[in-house]
C-alpha cells in the first residue's frame, strides 16, 4: 500500500486501503454516502482521511449485507446531522437487521437442503465393503429401485 502523507490519501491510496475501485469511490461520493465532504488538494485531487476510510468500511459492510444505496444515503444524512437523531438511526439499522436475519434464515434453510443432498450423494458414491452391502438411498422398502429420478 502507498504511503499516506499528513495531507491525506489520494483516491488510489484509498482504493487500495478499502478494496474499493476508484470508480466506486467516485460513485459513493456522487451518491452522497460519504460522511464528510472529500477535501481537495492542489490541482483539485481528492484527499481522503483515516475517518473517511473508517466510514467507507461501514458502508462496504452495509452494502455487503444488502442495504440499498438509498438507505445508506439516509443513514449517512442522519450521521451528518449529528446528535439528536439516534432513534432514527436505530430504527433504520433495526429494519435492516431484520432483513438480514430473514435472509440468514432463508440461507440456512437452503444450506440444510444442500447438506441433505450432499449426504445422500456421498452415501450413493461412497465405496462399500463386500462384507456390508448397502441399499441405495433411492431404493424402495421392497428392494425395488424408485421410479423417481434423482434430484
Amino acid at each position: 500500500m502507498g504511503e499516506t502523507s499528513s495531507a491525506g490519501m489520494s483516491i488510489g491510496q484509498m482504493a487500495e486501503r478499502t478494496g474499493l475501485s476508484v470508480h466506486t469511490l467516485r460513485f459513493y461520493e456522487r451518491e452522497g454516502i460519504l460522511a464528510n465532504p472529500v477535501r481537495r488538494g492542489p490541482g483539485g485531487r481528492r484527499l481522503y482521511t483515516g475517518d473517511d476510510a473508517e466510514w467507507l468500511t461501514v458502508c462496504v459492510n452495509l452494502r455487503a449485507t444488502g442495504m440499498p444505496i438509498p438507505d445508506i444515503r439516509q443513514y449517512t444524512g442522519l450521521v451528518r446531522r449529528g446528535d439528536g437523531n439516534e432513534q432514527q438511526r436505530l430504527d433504520l439499522l433495526r429494519q435492516h437487521q431484520a432483513r438480514v436475519l430473514a435472509q440468514m434464515d432463508t440461507l440456512q434453510q437452503c444450506l440444510d437442503l444442500i447438506s441433505h443432498k450432499v449426504a445422500i450423494y456421498e452415501s450413493i458414491t461412497a465405496p462399500t465393503s463386500p462384507a456390508s452391502p448397502c441399499v441405495p438411498a433411492d431404493t424402495a422398502p421392497n428392494g425395488e429401485a424408485s421410479r423417481r429420478p434423482r434430484q
